[in-house]
């Protein structure tokens, strides 16, 4: 046993290895985040639950919306490298200010209600780790990301923000240190042996919900502009058309790839949860807190460390991320100065709105509120907005005025518009299935 265990430790050592050449690549970059920033705290109760409570019956999800997410996220991208501004401004020159105004305001709200979980679900991973002060750790968790975002310069806090996603990976290394029937996974991600229920369809709405985020769109749009503002001799390919084929290279295999992680870290997650806690008949989890605890006496102390630790990096990835695509969407909209390289007293209204989203967040923390109903209310609102925000976005990367010589093609266009339909069934489905 003894053998065994130090084999499979120095394959995910390896794993690792591999792993941090393939993150520090000069081909990875916003794709590669926004991918991780997905697979949040409140992402991970959501496949957690998946695999708890319908083991490998669920997890053709993942592989069905990884085109979906991909194409919807290259939209994004495109749209941020052609035009060489944010997701919302452009949104402003083909819909009406004020339904603008409108999904930015849900969007805000969405946002800072998955802040507050997140934050919250961190406090909680730490204090089942050190066995004390989940308010005191949530409350420095947030603080860090503040200070982080406010005072760190953008080029900087990027390579901060890589080195987190590879706290993902503890995730794919839990699932090495378990038993796993692969031939049973194979056939399930197949959708040869899926679940057909009423709880069922819930969760896989939820799977969607949560794993195409309004959220992603704006930050990914952003960071593509903020990437040009840090090459001096880049410009938005409009003004730069000679640019187009390699910039549309890298920033193809950079948002396939980060969505392709996003999608395997949550396999990774729902095969863990049901080679353990389905297996063993545990299947009321509630956040992904509860998961890591639930783990320790199924799968031993290494695992529940790898969920607990994973909880812990991936909020602090995706707090950033949350506030900053808020902050994003308000501000471009207002013709603000909006960027994480600017200093706080260069961009008052840009950082205002980050430091509102943090504390508001913090706030649940401290207040009688479920943080998982408020997270339901969240997706809700996400799955609302998604819908119009998906196809202004369309219409944007289409529109020869907009985006000139650089409109969308065929295949993305048809990708794209299939992602909006699939995303309003699922808004549909979950309104339906609520009521």
């Amino acid at each position: 046993m003894g053998q065994a265990g130090k084999a499979r430790r120095q394959q995910i050592a390896a794993f690792f290895s591999r792993v941090r050449s393939v993150a520090q690549t000069e081909q990875l970059g916003p794709g590669w985040i926004t991918g991780a920033a997905d697979d949040d705290p409140s992402g991970i109760a959501t496949y957690s639950q998946g695999g708890a409570q319908f083991g490998l019956g669920l997890t053709w999800t993942l592989v069905l919306t990884f085109p979906l997410m991909a194409a919807i996220q290259l939209v994004s991208a495109h749209i941020g490298r052609v035009t060489g501004r944010g997701l919302a401004y452009n949104m402003t020159k083909i819909m009406p200010i004020s339904v603008v105004n409108t999904l930015v305001a849900l969007l805000f709200i969405a946002n800072t209600i998955n802040v507050g979980a997140d934050i919250s679900a961190m406090g909680a991973a730490a204090k089942l780790i050190f066995g004390w002060g989940q308010h005191t750790f949530t409350l420095a968790f947030a603080g860090l990301s503040l200070v982080l975002q406010m005072f760190i310069s953008y080029q900087k806090y990027a390579r901060f923000l890589m080195v987190l996603t590879l706290s993902l990976f503890s995730y794919v290394a839990l699932v090495f240190s378990l038993n796993v029937d692969w031939s049973a996974v194979g056939l399930s991600v197949i959708g040869a042996s899926s679940v057909v229920s009423k709880d069922a369809a819930i969760t896989v709405v939820a799977i969607f919900g949560t794993t195409i985020s309004p959220y992603l769109f704006f930050w990914q749009s952003a960071q593509e502009v903020e990437e040009v503002a840090h090459h001096p001799g880049e410009k938005p390919l409009l003004d730069d058309p000679d640019e187009a084929p390699g910039a549309f290279r890298h920033m193809r295999i950079d948002t396939i790839v980060g969505m392709l992680l996003s999608n395997l870290v949550a396999l990774a997650i729902m095969i863990s949860t049901a080679a353990t806690l389905h297996a063993s008949g545990k299947t009321d989890i509630a956040t992904a807190a509860d998961a890591a605890q639930a783990l320790e006496p199924l799968a031993g102390k290494f695992a529940f460390l790898l969920f607990a630790l994973g909880i812990i990096g991936t909020g602090l990835l995706a707090v950033p991320v949350l506030a900053g695509s808020a902050a994003y969407a308000v501000g471009d909209t207002r013709g603000w100065k909006v960027s994480l390289d600017a200093k706080p007293w260069e961009a008052i209204g840009f950082y205002s709105v980050i430091g509102v989203a943090i504390v508001l967040g913090l706030v649940i923390d401290y207040t009688s509120i479920d943080p998982m109903r408020a997270l339901f209310w969240s997706a809700v609102i996400n799955g609302v907005i998604a819908v119009p925000m998906m196809a202004a976005m369309m219409i944007v990367v289409g529109n020869r005025k907009l985006m000139g010589q650089f409109r969308a093609g065929p295949g993305l266009a048809i990708l794209g518009w299939l992602s909006a339909a699939v995303m309003a069934g699922a808004t549909v489905a979950m309104v339906w299935l609520s009521l």
